[in-house]
């Protein structure tokens, strides 16, 4: 079964770090592009990082630029998301998807997007 699962969630202060990580099985990263995603409470569903499938080009929200870094290692089957410098508006549920179409990923189309994993969640508060 093909799945993508992520990790590395849970709860932080603000200022503080966390690394997601979003791991395929079943299927090879290789040709994709993945693209992380959060949701809120009570708010939609925004596009947070976009990394192509060689790692060659990333995009990020505009809320997330310069404390965010996306990478991944195929060798690892893995994408990450770095979080530096979290704040509360950084809460939500994380979720990575998958797909082979660059533009659906730098442009967070994530209804048009093959592969979705469940999601893990972050808390920031102090």
């Amino acid at each position: 079964q093909s799945q993508l699962v992520e990790s590395g969630g849970g709860s932080a202060q603000p200022g503080g770090s966390l690394t997601l990580a979003c791991a395929a099985s079943g299927f090879t990263l290789d040709w994709y592009q993945i693209a992380w995603f959060r949701q809120a409470p009570g708010k939609e569903r925004e596009g947070v990082s976009c990394i192509s499938d060689k790692g060659t080009d990333m995009t990020y929200a505009d809320s997330v630029k310069g404390r965010f870094t996306v990478s991944r290692d195929n060798t690892k089957n893995t994408v990450y998301l770095h979080m530096n410098s979290l704040t509360p508006e950084d809460t939500g549920v994380y979720y990575c998807a998958a797909d082979l179409t660059y533009y659906y990923c730098s442009a967070y189309k994530w209804e048009n997007m093959e592969y979705w994993g469940a999601g893990t969640p972050v808390t920031v508060s102090a």
